[in-house]
């Protein structure tokens, strides 16, 4: 019996302490997604335009993308999502990323992708267990500086505009092919077993305290596409 006991809070430390250091990296992964979009809004001519932010349903962001060949061959990431509530933004959602066609674009190991969901397709595409872009609602590498959307078809059929940043350097990027997949780890940690990504991206899950970088990162890209709008 006490060498059961032993292992039985061996068993429990283990996965107390799995529990914990996964919560930080999902804290550290929030606090980077919320210094992309920041970093992204302060480009002074450069960037989202204003109208894809005011009409976006939700926002996604891989904070660091593991490139390969070109910049992404067969590799992935590890992303965070909100959408747009009744009550305003949801808590955030964790997904991972991966495979496809990413397209030939600028080199370099430090690359952040954003994907900005323009319709409720593309809203009901993120918050299902698994989805390749491309496959049901329309992906493309969406428009690019804070006026540049004169172009109105992504109004029209696009339900995912996606764009990457490296070095500085910012611009649409094709993603034909990836897949999108519920990271589980990161869900357990944050929300426990239980917790559907789409009761997460409903508004139904109270926003954790470490997710307030992030949804604070959106909150002032919102403002800033508003009043630049006026």
């Amino acid at each position: 019996m006490k060498k059961l006991a032993v292992l039985l809070a061996m068993l429990a430390t283990t996965s107390f302490c799995w529990a914990a250091n996964e919560k930080q990296d999902v804290a550290n992964r929030l606090q980077k997604a919320g210094q992309v979009l920041n970093a992204i809004m302060a480009a002074p001519d450069k960037g989202i335009p204003n109208e894809v932010l005011e009409s976006a349903k939700c926002i996604a962001v891989v904070p660091n993308l593991l490139k390969g060949g070109f910049i992404f061959g067969g590799e992935g990431g590890v992303g965070v999502a909100s959408c747009k509530t009744a009550n305003g933004w949801s808590a955030p959602a964790f997904f991972n990323i991966g495979g496809g066609s990413w397209g030939l674009q600028i080199g370099g190991e430090d690359v952040n992708l954003v994907m900005v969901v323009m319709n409720d397709k593309g809203m009901q595409e993120i918050m299902s267990s698994k989805v390749q872009l491309g496959a049901g609602a329309g992906v493309a590498a969406g428009p690019v500086g804070r006026q540049a959307s004169a172009d109105a078809n992504w109004k029209m059929n696009t339900a995912i505009l996606t764009y990457s940043r490296a070095h500085g350097i910012f611009g649409g990027l094709t993603l034909h092919g990836a897949v999108i997949t519920r990271n589980n780890d990161d869900m357990k940690a944050v929300y426990g077993p239980e917790t559907s990504t789409k009761s997460v991206l409903n508004g139904e899950v109270k926003t954790p305290e470490i997710a307030s970088s992030f949804l604070g990162a959106i909150h002032h890209a919102m403002h800033q596409a508003q009043a630049s709008g006026e």
